[in-house]
């Protein structure tokens, strides 16, 4: 039991720190949806709301695909989880997206993403004896699609609807024995993405300006047991972003992308006892709608708020190399990381590749691992083509 403890404890905050009295991070239900799934996005700190089109657009802006430059595309990607600690935790994410009609102003996408948390032996004590009760094998997965439309020529606007299904306690009786369960629930995302033409920009080159926002897992509780009161919010969260590319020339582009985001989700609530001293905290009970507006008086709001800057070199088409920083307070879970990545392309197929290096005293669940991803573009170029 005590290995199920630490998987679920590590699952549900992205950061180890001792505990004291001002590390005060959010948990949420689900917690594999805050989990970067792309290795472009791995590279670039956790970024995408904001950053050119691919086809793994789909987690973090879909109405970025109106402005891509392939018709369809699929991607696939593997990130392995906490792989100093076990080998049997990975994320899989697979991506599908399409222009439809000629006009080339609306898309449809979909996508699944599967966190596998391995295998874990349930032991019990009985006496001096310590007997095996089976084994669990937590696990989530979520389902989605999106459809997006360019309402002008520089913007676009997407709506995402997705199901999201949570094992974490598979087969593992909570600990004040109510009936544990897999939660289930919906959740919708609204998107939105500006981008200019190439233009003319300083030094005689020329540069196109991007921006993105996006309100991600808006939906009811998960609730994992028989008792209402046991139930999980939804990471709820806010992201806004603003970059632009500079065109060298036609081969080397240069990108440089700057985001925030904040977790929508209200904080818990502290129990005094009679003389005025904490004994406990409590999650709100309010519904996902009133929580999110809620979120923005929660005690340290501020600290809530990550940050996050990238740069992307493009040599071609065919040649990518990124670097970024992404910041989060010591309080709210003390991600603080610096990350490498390069991508290569031939003809219609793409690898991405990125690697983590935290930064900050506490461990990180994907400190020095290698994310992967896979892609490739079919179906003819776009009229989007010339801005790449």
């Amino acid at each position: 039991m005590k290995k199920t403890i630490l998987l679920l404890s590590l699952l549900s905050v992205f950061a180890l720190k001792a505990q004291d009295n001002n590390y005060n991070p959010i948990i949420t239900g689900a917690p594999f949806l805050r989990i970067a799934p792309d290795a472009r996005a791995g590279g670039l700190a956790d970024q995408g709301v904001a950053t050119s089109p691919d086809a793994f657009s789909q987690y973090w802006n879909p109405s970025k695909y109106v402005f891509g430059a392939s018709y369809s595309g699929i991607g696939v990607s593997y990130t392995p989880y906490m792989n100093k600690l076990t080998n049997d935790v990975f994320l899989l994410n697979g991506t599908f997206y399409t222009f439809l009609g000629e006009e080339e102003r609306s898309t449809l996408a979909a996508s699944v993403y599967y966190f596998n948390m391995g295998e874990i032996d349930l032991n019990t004590l009985i006496g001096s004896d310590i007997v095996n009760m089976g084994t669990a094998k937590p696990n989530e997965f979520a389902i989605d699609f999106s459809y997006g439309l360019k309402l002008a020529d520089v913007y676009s606007m997407a709506v995402t609807a997705r199901y999201i299904r949570s094992d974490l306690f598979n087969n593992v009786s909570s600990s004040d024995n109510a009936q544990t369960k897999a939660a289930g629930t919906f959740a919708v995302d609204l998107t939105g993405y500006f981008q200019t033409d190439r233009t003319n920009s300083f030094g005689g080159y020329e540069g196109r300006w991007r921006a993105g926002w996006g309100l991600f897992n808006m939906g009811p509780k998960l609730d994992y047991s028989d008792d209402s009161e046991n139930s999980s919010y939804l990471p709820t969260n806010l992201r806004l972003g603003a970059g632009y590319d500079l065109f060298l020339d036609e081969e080397n582009k240069v990108g440089l992308t700057f985001e925030a985001a904040k977790l929508l989700v209200p904080a818990p609530k502290e129990i005094y006892d009679a003389d005025g001293k904490v004994i406990g905290k409590q999650i709100p009970d309010d519904n996902f709608l009133s929580g999110m507006f809620k979120s923005f008086g929660n005690k340290d709001a501020g600290k809530e708020i990550t940050y996050s800057i990238s740069g992307e070199y493009v040599f071609n088409n065919a040649f990518a190399f990124r670097a970024g920083y992404f910041y989060e307070n010591p309080d709210k879970g003390a991600r603080q990381f610096v990350t490498l990545g390069a991508g290569l392309k031939y003809q219609s197929f793409g690898l991405d590749f990125s690697y983590l290096i935290t930064t900050a005293k506490q461990n990180n669940a994907l400190d020095n691992t290698l994310r992967f991803g896979l892609t490739w573009d079919f179906g003819g170029e776009t009229s989007n083509n010339y801005n790449y």
